[in-house]
């Protein structure tokens, strides 16, 4: 029954087979109410298979659960009326204009004062200045509020985003980020994906995958700990020769420029020190620093296994 439990997402082993490939492989998800929840990975790593199951799009192929108390194998048709799905690509009419948009969208979810509904999403996304306008004639960032708005419009506990910011610009992407978290504050359920760091670390929780695999999940703070990385920034004269030689060095998995310096990161933290201790020339000053977000992603994409393979 909806509203049932302290999860909107409650699920266990969700699959998802195309043919011979899985895309998405025996996940186990739990994402509480009210909570901003980042799923992280690479494209092609199931994140939107996997969000499309949630939402009742797709079928899975193995697994059970619930969203928003619904059994996510036999209530597709009631999970679908209570949450809001925001694509990765502009999926609206672009020769209506936003008002339009959004009206069409009330008419579909059949809501009973369409008028004061469609008012309230374009006042609420800052839009109501722009009824008007054409919705093919906006840039980006006001696509962007024109998706989250329709998405919104029929009052749903649950946003599933798509890589929302993508395209946009860094403020658009901020006031985004504020209206998420007053969502988020008002007991709207959030899942989230993205490739921006910043944004991941602006979630209650994240989890990463690669390739329909789920590998690591938590606080920022936990996954940065259970990924155990060790990372040094080295400054100082020649550092791109440096970098060269440091690259297949035993524990060495990344060597990444960073503004003046370079930092080495990987999980042998003793063999990263040996490479260093063997391969700085004088002048080259070593510091052991914080891994972060980013290191931590990468190093686990680049150990994850293609399932193309």
């Amino acid at each position: 029954m909806s509203g049932a439990g302290e999860f909107a997402i409650d699920v266990t082993g969700v699959t998802k087979r195309f043919g011979d490939k899985t895309v998405v492989n025996a996940i186990d998800l739990q994402v509480r109410r009210g909570e901003i929840y980042g799923f992280l990975g690479p494209n092609g790593s199931g994140k939107t298979t996997f969000i499309r199951m949630l939402c009742g799009l797709l079928t899975p192929d193995g697994g059970s659960g619930t969203c928003l108390g619904y059994d996510i194998l036999t209530a597709q048709a009631l999970i679908k009326c209570e949450v809001g799905y925001m694509t990765q690509r502009f999926s609206y009419y672009e020769d209506l204009s936003i008002l339009e948009n959004l009206d069409f969208i009330a008419r579909i979810y059949g809501i009973p004062d369409r008028e004061a509904a469609v008012r309230g999403s374009l006042e609420r996304l800052g839009l109501a200045n722009r009824g008007a306008q054409l919705a093919g004639q906006l840039s980006g960032g006001w696509k962007q509020r024109l998706a989250l708005a329709a998405c919104l419009i029929h009052k749903p506990k649950l946003l599933l985003l798509d890589e929302p910011t993508a395209g946009v610009d860094p403020k658009a992407r901020r006031e985004f980020w504020d209206e998420i978290h007053r969502l988020s504050a008002e007991g709207i359920t959030i899942l989230v994906t993205t490739h921006y760091m910043d944004e991941a670390e602006r979630c209650h929780r994240v989890a990463l995958l690669a390739y329909g695999n789920l590998l690591v999940r938590g606080t920022v703070p936990e996954v940065i700990g259970l990924a155990a990385m060790t990372t040094w920034s080295v400054a100082g004269a020649g550092l791109s020769a440096l970098a060269q030689a440091l690259k297949g060095q035993p524990g060495v998995e990344q060597v990444v420029p960073f503004g003046g310096t370079i930092h080495v990161s990987g999980r042998d933290g003793p063999a990263i020190e040996a490479a260093l201790a063997r391969l700085c020339a004088p002048g080259q000053e070593r510091t052991k620093i914080p891994s972060g977000l980013e290191d931590v992603f990468i190093g686990l994409m680049d150990s994850a296994k293609d399932n193309y393979n």
